[in-house]
C-alpha cells in the first residue's frame, strides 16, 4: 500500500522522511518525527499511527531502535497487518513487516537510512528507492523525493499513487512538513511544493523562525 524512506542527512544531521501510497493522505497516516530524537514511518494493510508516535517516545528515552521497535510491535495483537520503520538521531534504524501485509513486501536498513514498503508492484521497488536517494546530489529534500521517484519508476504501489509526503526535522531548523493528500500525479505536486519552500524569500522567512536550538 505504501513505500517510505527515512534518512539522516550526514551534512546537517537533519532527519527526513518521504512516503507515497495509492491511498489518501499518506503524510497524516505514516510519517512522525521529533527533532533530535528520531523519525518513523508506520504503515501497512491496517496501519497504526500509535506505533509511529510510541516508538519515538522510546527513542527519546534513549532506547536503541531495534529494542524500541520490538517493544512497540510485541505489545500489539494486530502486528501481523502492520509495518514499521524507525531511524534514530544518530542514523541507526530498524524495520518490521507483519506477515499479513499484502505482497510484495520489502525493507532495507543501513547506516543513516531505512526504507520499506508493502503492496508493492515488485520487491525491487525499495532497492530502487534507496538507490535514487543515494545517487542524488541535490538538497536533502530533493534527495528524498528522488528516492520516491526512483521507487515509483521501479513499480511503486501496485495500485498506482494517490498521495505523497515529505517531513524534515532538525533542532536548528523549523520543520518542513509537506503533504499532497490527493492528486493524479502526487510526486510532481510534491516536487512543486519543495521548489516553493526552497525559494529565496520563503527560505529567508523560515530562517527567522524559532527553533529548538534557538527558541
Amino acid at each position: 500500500m505504501t513505500f517510505s524512506l527515512l534518512a539522516r542527512d550526514p551534512e546537517t544531521g537533519a532527519l527526513g522522511g518521504a512516503a507515497a501510497t495509492g491511498n489518501l493522505s499518506v503524510g497524516a497516516w505514516v510519517l512522525r518525527a521529533s527533532a533530535g530524537v528520531g523519525i518513523s514511518a508506520s504503515q501497512g494493510h491496517f496501519p497504526s499511527t500509535l506505533w509511529g508516535e510510541d516508538v519515538l517516545t522510546e527513542l527519546a528515552n534513549r532506547v536503541a531502535p531495534e529494542q524500541a521497535m520490538q517493544t512497540i510491535v510485541s505489545a500489539d495483537r494486530g502486528r501481523a497487518s502492520r509495518q514499521l520503520l524507525v531511524l534514530n538521531n544518530g542514523g541507526s534504524g530498524a524495520a518490521f513487516s507483519g506477515e499479513d501485509n499484502i505482497p510484495a513486501m520489502s525493507e532495507r536498513v543501513q547506516p543513516g537510512l531505512c526504507a520499506g514498503g508493502n503492496m508493492l508492484l515488485k520487491p525491487g521497488v525499495i532497492a530502487a528507492t534507496v538507490e535514487g536517494y543515494m545517487t542524488s546530489n541535490a538538497s536533502f529534500a530533493r534527495r528524498l523525493l528522488a528516492g520516491l521517484f526512483s521507487g515509483a519508476k521501479a513499480g511503486g504501489d501496485a495500485r498506482g499513487l494517490m498521495s505523497a509526503a515529505l517531513l524534515i526535522v532538525a533542532p536548528d531548523s523549523p520543520p518542513i512538513d509537506l503533504r499532497v493528500d490527493f492528486a493524479d500525479a502526487p510526486l510532481r505536486s510534491l516536487e512543486e511544493l519543495i521548489i516553493r519552500t526552497e525559494a529565496e524569500d520563503y527560505e529567508a522567512w523560515r530562517r527567522a523562525l524559532p527553533t529548538r536550538a534557538s527558541p
